[in-house]
């Protein structure tokens, strides 16, 4: 996976599955823009290694989604031409469903849309312009199997939504964007060893049940997800373009 020479923007890169997509990416050869919200010294961990002209780190804050416009431009003056855009981060809010009173509800959907749909969109828009007038590049949208499935809990409607609503945007840019060069992937995870991952097994009886229910009996682990991300930046799979690709062990098979 050689990604030398490269420009990768990640958002949501000071945790989780960011974090190891920045290494990956960075470990390939990639010059990595790192974005987090505030975690500078979480994006900086990511970037260990990695020498000072191939590491770059950014702020700003997805729940004012005009603020990707602000970040694109810093994103631009650090690399004129940038490869490839990784949409990952999303934040997950364990309450306002169905059963939840209206102002949990209200909460849930606005919260979630701002920082799960509305800003990565934006910053989506600005990079499928940037990568036509460029000839060509790669966008991988972080989305969910329960974009596929629905979610496992009625608490988290909003947050299955905004996954969904997501990955659409995606497809619709591979679908209309492949003659210009532009590739688009999806990756939907299922139950990865994350902080989030945790936070919405709470809400489903506890890990240990959510993990009886996994076929691999076993969450996957983040950086087999920084594994794939890396490869589908290389663009060597051109007409997997608009393709959802599905990390979750076999527990959902479509």
């Amino acid at each position: 996976m050689d990604l030398a020479g490269k420009t990768v923007l990640v958002t949501g890169a000071s945790k989780g599955i960011g974090a190891e997509i920045a290494r990956a990416v960075g470990a390939a050869g990639a010059t990595v823009i790192a974005h987090c919200r505030s975690d500078r010294a979480g994006a900086e961990a990511a970037l260990a290694g990695l020498p000072a002209d191939r590491r770059h780190i950014l702020l700003a804050d997805q729940a004012e989604p005009r603020s990707m416009d602000g970040l694109w431009r810093q994103a631009l003056a650090i690399a004129p031409r940038i490869e490839v855009v990784v949409l990952n981060a999303a934040i997950f809010v364990s309450s306002g469903g169905i059963e939840d009173g209206m102002d949990a509800w209200e909460h849930a959907w606005e919260t979630q849309w701002q920082v799960n749909v509305a800003a990565p969109t934006r910053l989506m828009k600005h990079a499928v312009n940037h990568f036509v007038e460029q000839g060509g590049g790669v966008l991988v949208t972080m989305s969910s199997w329960a974009a596929q499935r629905g979610s496992g809990s009625q608490a988290t409607i909003a947050y299955a939504a905004s996954k969904a609503a997501v990955k659409a945007a995606a497809q619709t840019v591979a679908r209309h964007y492949a003659k210009a060069g532009v590739l688009s992937y999806v990756v939907a995870p299922g139950v990865v060893r994350t902080q989030m991952s945790l936070d919405a097994a709470a809400i489903s009886g506890g890990e240990e049940k959510v993990t009886a229910g996994l076929t691999m009996g076993e969450w996957v682990p983040p950086a087999e997800l920084g594994a794939l991300v890396a490869f589908l930046a290389t663009g060597k799979v051109r007409h997997l373009t608009g393709a959802t690709i599905d990390v979750n062990g076999a527990s959902y098979v479509r």
